[in-house]
């Protein structure tokens, strides 16, 4: 078996579809540039030339392929860059405009209730949702956590209304808008060494972001199941590419009831060792 290679040459490089260079990209400059810059900063101690080399090539690799220089992923790397040349020489990098602020207890109430008042939802009001609403909960997915930075979430977005019956054989009613996640496999080929649970649990961060943030806007949502038959309609539907895999959907509308909530079992049963 030939041994797995993270680094191509630059003509493998260039020859990449736009999506899986990206991928590649963020994927390297999160291994062999993020991890060891942070570090340096945190201990003080300078970083070698090498470390921006590799991503420098990479970043004009980038341009001659045509892409935008402002897409947010060459932004990003540019601003380690940055931070790795600081750390070459004998300045220190100053991350204080980065500190997240601190949570007042009325923020931290706020969140308390987004998270233990969430409910699944499968009844469901008239009421409208926006586009700009549905937007918020699918930046929310984005923001999840995701392993290597490969970002592979796509959605669809499919109201009921206007494809009735599309999402049949659901166990509860169809919600007013479908919120479907899907992941664009190829972003995996950066990294082959990353198991298939990190992209299970990939699309399962972002689904429980958009559940947690339906609730925050005032919505209900319902994470739910596809059977092979509804991922066969969706596929044919909306032309499906074989690279992009169907993995779970989100019911989301204005609630027409607040169910009580199933109670969890205590910590005491759950915990297999606390050392």
């Amino acid at each position: 078996m030939e041994p797995v290679r993270m680094d191509l040459t630059r003509e493998e490089y260039l020859a990449l579809d736009p999506v899986e260079f990206r991928a590649r990209f963020r994927e390297r400059v999160h291994h062999s540039l993020e991890i060891q810059t942070y570090a340096a900063i945190d201990s003080g101690k300078r970083l070698g030339e090498a470390q921006t080399n590799k991503v420098k090539g990479l970043m004009q690799i980038w341009e001659e392929k045509g892409i935008p220089k402002d897409a947010p992923d060459y932004q990003w790397a540019s601003e380690l860059v940055c931070f790795a040349e600081i750390c070459q020489g004998e300045k220190k990098v100053d991350l204080t405009r980065f500190t997240p602020r601190k949570l007042s207890q009325g923020d931290i109430q706020a969140f308390d209730a987004i998270l233990y008042e969430r409910r699944s939802v499968r009844h469901w009001t008239d009421q409208e949702v926006s586009d700009e609403v549905i937007d918020k909960l699918m930046n929310a997915g984005l923001w999840a956590a995701h392993s290597c930075n490969l970002q592979s979430i796509r959605y669809l977005v499919v109201r009921e209304r206007n494809e009735p019956g599309l999402f049949r054989g659901a166990d509860i009613p169809g919600g007013p808008v479908h919120v479907v996640l899907l992941q664009d496999q190829r972003v995996y080929k950066a990294n082959p060494y990353n198991p298939v649970r990190n992209r299970l649990l990939d699309c399962g961060a972002a689904a429980q972001n958009i559940v947690l943030a339906a609730h925050a806007y005032g919505l209900g949502g319902c994470w739910l199941t596809f059977t092979d038959k509804m991922i066969e309609r969706l596929v044919k539907r909306f032309k499906i590419p074989e690279h992009t895999t169907i993995m779970t959907y989100i019911d989301v509308g204005y609630p027409h009831q607040s169910p009580s909530p199933p109670r969890r079992l205590t910590l005491s049963e759950m915990v297999f060792a606390r050392v």
